[in-house]
């Protein structure tokens, strides 16, 4: 996955599911653009002085010196590497900290072997367009006319295609609870093809009409590589990338070569306030889409021959034409923001087009830039620690020193334009996301909200609010930086989707009301207190429970038990579901969750016969009129939960 998601923590939000449950009602609870994003990208201290000549190579040494050592110290990363190139040479290759603790090693940038995750996705791109030069594929053509073992179904009409995996418009849904990643090299090597075919993902919107970031089409890719090529995918990436560019520290293979496993960096969890090692993660059959291990020296190769149009010394690992189509713009939310290319997205980075890439696991975070107008690459790495705020902390400083950015004045705009604001205010959510399976709810309470103030756009909050003022219709700029967000709009005038240009691939579109926390929460917060009076009510009224007629008392024993019931799932549901490590999360399905899954399923069997006593207990007249209300919205409490865990898929055990 890219390491800006790059994640949103429920955990930190989820919190709020606590609070709701002793009756705090959290009606505007969302996600701030600042949970999904590290705080440093933000561009808003202006940038001054004149640019620092790059090709000092000892003022660039020192310079990345500062901040690779304070981020280290500060994030918590025991290790980290970088290379740096610049008009087909390497400017700087350098380690910094520890490839394993244990044994003091210090990381060697030439030889120890990092993870790089989703950046992993470059080298299938750069094979699938391999592939297309040579006549074998069409960026075009339904891939299922490649596919052989696996097919896509035909949801809608357009087919998809090869462009539309490179692009990420495939159209998937997200998905890997349980499945994605596993730790244990014994389940090792499994085929791509097998592991695509057990856990298909649905097509949730039409091929063509938006981004959503995809590992199961990279891996998909990974396989029609395979397949078209009759070469094993791990072999293809070997033989017609790795070989070449004379990577000799670079790997897909799962668990690495038994000649490189000396190289291999360790991954630390912070633990106690010390490191700890932990077990690496590995992608098994999503391999295409974040397998590799890679050192900095030679993914400089790597980026020195994406500069270069495909040569890197006297080898050609792409024609000029076909890296050039590659890095050329291939899908635009918006012409006036950044792109997605075939395979890289887009940044701007002071007034500079950027070519990129990301990767993140539990263990490490890398990121890759390539600038072709300036023939500049940069790849770092880091084991641990906060790797996402420092890269995108390394990047800005990286930028401002050497390419400098004045920040301009807004341009007026007009009455107009500045009435329509309104308009885009609102909570959104990244197409990104699971809508047929468990997955689902880990995208609860994962939203961004976007307020309006002054005829100006507000997102995030605290010190990491970004203003944003219009510009151009559905154009905004960032009040004192640099950035941009932009909107879709229908041919009415309603807004369908929003982009932040630091992050091109990641779209959002407008939550829906039954998918937005604002509905669910006060409606969970009101039952959980309704719950709470029902078994407050029986501890107190014991004796005149006792005198009631045999159906009434059994009802009254109904409604504690539903009650009980209600808020230990609502509390098993934060504890079990989503207060789950990541790594257990997509890694395996625990004997916890697959037990607590029994628990929504129990509840919807007492919310029928809570339902049926209701009826019951108006038609003959139990208690008093107030006690019947009160019991039937206690029913009606129960019904709101249940449909709580069918709406988020926690209703049965609906796995990927």
């Amino acid at each position: 996955m890219p390491s800006f998601m790059r994640k949103i923590s429920c955990k930190m939000i989820v919190s709020a599911l606590l609070a709701v449950t002793v009756g705090v009602s959290l009606l505007e609870i969302q996600t701030p653009v600042s949970a999904a994003l590290p705080a440093s990208t933000s561009l808003s201290d202006k940038s001054e002085g004149a640019a620092a000549d790059l090709n000092d190579t000892a003022q660039l040494t020192a310079f990345i010196d500062g901040i690779m050592n304070v981020h280290l110290d500060n994030f918590k990363i025991p290790g980290a590497v970088i290379s740096i190139v610049k008009d087909g040479q390497v400017l700087l290759a350098k380690g910094y900290g520890h490839s394993n603790l244990e044994e003091g090693k210090l990381v060697d940038p030439r030889t120890n072997l990092f993870r790089i995750a989703s950046t992993t996705k470059l080298f299938t791109w750069t094979a699938v367009m391999q592939l297309v030069e040579q006549g074998k594929l069409d960026l075009d053509t339904d891939v299922n006319t490649y596919l052989k073992t696996v097919k896509i179904p035909k949801t809608y009409p357009q087919p998809v295609t090869m462009r539309h995996l490179l692009t990420h418009t495939a159209g998937f849904e997200e998905g890997g609870v349980g499945y994605q990643i596993t730790t244990d090299p014994t389940k090792l090597p499994v085929s791509i093809s097998d592991t695509l075919s057990k856990h298909r993902l649905a097509l949730v919107r039409p091929p063509g009409e938006m981004m959503s970031y995809s590992n199961y089409g990279a891996a998909l890719a990974g396989l029609i590589v395979e397949e078209i090529s009759g070469i094993d995918y791990n072999d293809f990436i070997q033989n017609n990338i790795f070989n070449p560019l004379d990577m000799k520290y670079a790997t897909v293979h799962e668990p690495v070569p038994a000649s490189l496993e000396p190289y291999v960096v360790l991954g630390y969890a912070r633990e106690n306030g010390q490191f700890v090692t932990k077990p690496l993660t590995f992608e098994g059959g999503f391999r295409p889409a974040g397998s590799g291990s890679v050192s900095a020296v030679d993914m400089a190769h790597f980026m020195i021959a994406h500069l270069q149009n495909g040569r890197y010394g006297d080898q050609q690992i792409l024609k000029p034409e076909t890296a050039k189509l590659m890095h050329a713009p291939a899908f635009k939310f918006d012409k006036r923001l950044p792109a997605m290319d075939l395979g890289f997205y887009e940044l701007r980075m002071n007034g500079l087009r950027v070519i990129a890439h990301g990767g993140a696991d539990t263990l490490f975070n890398t990121e890759l830039y390539l600038v072709p107008d300036k023939q500049i690459g940069i790849f770092v790495s880091y084991s641990g620690g906060e790797g996402g705020t420092a890269a995108a902390g390394l990047a800005k400083a990286f930028f401002d020193r050497y390419y400098p950015a004045q920040v301009g004045k807004l341009p007026a705009v007009s009455a107009e334009l500045e009435n329509a604001v309104p308009k885009y205010a609102g909570s959104y959510q990244f197409t990104r996301r699971n809508h047929s399976e468990i997955d689902k709810f880990f995208s609860f309470l994962s939203q961004i909200s976007v307020s309006v103030s002054d005829n100006r756009l507000s997102i995030g909050s605290g010190a990491e609010q970004q203003i944003y003022a219009p510009i151009e219709p559905n154009l905004f700029q960032e009040v004192g930086g640099t950035h941009q967000i932009g909107f879709r709009t229908n041919a009415s005038g309603k807004v369908t989707h929003l982009l932040l240009d630091i992050l091109p691939e990641m779209p959002l579109e407008p939550t829906p009301l039954l998918d937005q926390p604002k509905f669910w929460l006060p409606l969970l917060g009101i039952s959980a207190i309704l719950f709470i009076t029902v078994l407050i009510g029986l501890a107190y009224r014991r004796r005149e429970i006792k005198e009631l007629p045999k159906a009434q008392k059994w009802a009254v024993r109904l409604s504690a038990a539903t009650s009980a019931w209600a808020l230990v799932t609502l509390i098993a549901t934060y504890v079990v579901v989503l207060n789950m490590d990541q790594l257990d999360r997509l890694s395996r399905i625990t004997a916890s969750l697959n037990l607590y899954l029994f628990m929504p399923v129990i509840l919807v069997g007492l919310t029928v016969a809570i339902l049926a006593l209701s009826v019951m207990a108006w038609k003959n007249q139990y208690w008093t009129v107030l006690k019947r209300v009160h019991y039937t919205l206690v029913a009606l409490s129960a019904v709101v939960m249940s449909l709580f865990y069918y709406h988020w898929n926690l209703l049965g055990w609906q796995f990927g």
